[in-house]
């Protein structure tokens, strides 16, 4: 069975669950349900990063240590993801043994390929974005007056310290050459220039211990000194798998890496060159998603408009909120969060077009049909038609899917909702019914709920609760504990002569 792997970043615990995060992990739900609808055997990860200085910093605030500040944390974590429907396979944590011994089996393979060194560090550091900086960097960035982080604005503090280091420049020749010979490497395109723009201005070798602090993976043989907490998290991707026995897991090498768009040069420059370092596959893929403002304001802690997952739990179905979160903007560009748009959006597409082709329909069958179909006879052009368009629908699902285009599969998937609403104002059942012509009204609703029964299969991996209300209503039978399969239930014509609805119940009332 052909294997699919795909991943979120790990959270960091110095802060709760927030929108970006839900983002994420809704859209790795996503592209999981899919392949797992299409068969294949799918391993979804995701987890949270526990270490660095910025973790042991937050936990001395609170007066408490790293560890319980990092329980707290992974409990809303672990309770929220069921209420928002992911199906993560595994939920990694950095401070769990297997974890540890991931972390340092890599580093011995990295020190055994000669890709580490010892020597000493003297620069700048970013502790929130928990980055390294050059002096010369923060003069190109203009930050260096100020001596404030060129991504994230706030102080770099010196750091002078005995230091390993990863030859990052050695890999450098070869990591351009990987994104030049892959171009879905890195995605979007825009991330991929980046990328590509900043590799070729030249890598300098990346410190990769830190002694100043001791939140964190031991060096092998090197205690005094801890794994820098980028190489530590990046291993998850493979310890997460069980990694290093087997050497190289099963799942991998990750068909992509969901992450923000603020992590890129850690994912799509550090990460593959430890991989070549190390011997290893590099990923498929790795897609960095825009940031989402909060009714046109960036969020933040001091406006208070950090939107939390809860706060829109009590509002709107999970559904909703996944439907809204993958329908409003290209996946890759950033977008604007608003209460209007989603209720617009929910009205328009939900409710107006999917929920009343679904009421119409199955209302039509039950008073003229008593919610049984009939057999199909004398298929016309019209009806050719709408099923060719329910078929390369399904084509182009998939298509848009392996490119991690979700509104562009939410917008063809509305094609056809849109199309079948036409097919029943220009076939008009009840003047079929009225006028006595069985057979061309047992045709035309069959092809009705033919074509909603596909909508509802494509739209599953987007609103799985919703979508089980109305494929129950189709199939008339409790489908909770039927996992759904392509091969199985996405050929057209599959409900028989004879079949019985159930009797329309709205799955999507209007918002007021």
């Amino acid at each position: 069975m052909q294997t699919y792997y795909v991943t979120t970043p790990i959270y960091y615990v110095n802060d709760e669950p927030h929108l970006g995060h839900i983002y994420t992990t809704i859209a790795a739900d996503v592209l999981a349900r899919h392949q797992r609808l299409s068969g294949k055997d799918v391993f979804f990860l995701t987890g949270v990063d526990e270490h660095g200085q910025k973790v042991q910093q937050a936990a001395e605030a609170r007066g408490i240590e790293p560890i319980e500040l990092a329980n707290q944390v992974v409990e809303r974590y672990q309770s929220l993801w069921p209420e928002l429907e992911i199906t993560n396979d595994d939920f990694i944590r950095t401070s769990s043994k297997r974890h540890k011994l991931g972390v340092q089996a890599m580093w011995r393979r990295l020190e055994n390929a000669g890709a580490i060194y010892k020597g000493f560090y003297e620069d700048w550091y970013c502790v929130p974005c928990e980055t390294y900086w050059t002096e010369t960097q923060l003069k190109d960035a203009e930050c260096w007056e100020g001596r404030v982080c060129p991504d994230c604005g706030r102080p770099v503090e010196r750091v002078q310290e005995e230091s390993y280091f990863l030859r990052l420049s050695a890999y450098q020749e070869r990591l351009i050459e990987h994104i030049k010979a892959h171009p879905d490497f890195i995605a979007p395109a825009s991330r991929r220039n980046e990328v590509l723009s900043f590799v070729e201005g030249g890598l300098n070798d990346l410190s990769v211990s830190r002694t100043t602090f001791s939140w964190g993976v031991p060096v092998p043989n090197d205690e005094g000194h801890v794994v820098y907490v980028w190489i530590d998290a990046l291993t998850n991707y493979l310890s997460g798998l069980g990694f290093p026995n087997p050497e190289v897991p099963a799942y991998w090498p990750a068909d992509v890496h969901l992450i923000g768009k603020d992590i890129l040069r850690f994912h799509a420059v550090f990460w593959p060159c430890m991989l070549m370092a190390a011997d290893l596959p590099l990923p498929k893929r790795i897609f960095a998603h825009g940031w989402w403002t909060v009714e046109g304001e960036k969020m933040s802690k001091s406006k208070g408009n950090a939107l939390r997952p809860a706060t829109l739990l009590e509002q709107f179905d999970a559904d909703i909120i996944r439907y809204f979160l993958l329908r409003e903007v290209p996946f890759g560009q950033d977008g604007d969060f608003s209460l209007d748009a989603l209720k617009q959006r929910y009205n328009s597409e939900l409710a107006n077009d999917v929920g009343n082709l679904l009421n119409r329909s199955l209302a039509m069958l039950n008073k003229y049909r008593d919610g049984v179909l009939g057999p199909v006879s004398d298929e016309q052009e019209i009806d050719r038609e709408l099923i060719a368009d329910v078929q390369k629908m399904q084509r182009d699902v998939d298509a848009s899917m392996e490119v991690q285009a979700f509104h562009l599969v939410l917008e063809r998937i509305n094609d056809v909702v849109r199309h079948g609403n036409r097919y029943v104002e220009e076939n008009a059942p009840w003047a079929l019914a009225k006028a006595g012509d069985v057979e061309r009204l047992d045709t035309v609703l069959y092809h009705l709920v033919e074509t909603l029964r596909l909508v509802a299969v494509q739209l599953t991996p987007f609103m799985p609760a919703k979508m089980q209300q109305m494929l129950e209503q189709i199939y008339n039978r409790d489908l909770a504990d039927e996992a759904l399969l392509l091969s199985k239930v996405g050929g057209w014509g599959l409900l028989q002569a004879g079949h019985q609805c159930s009797k329309p119940s709205p799955v999507f009332p209007r918002m007021e």
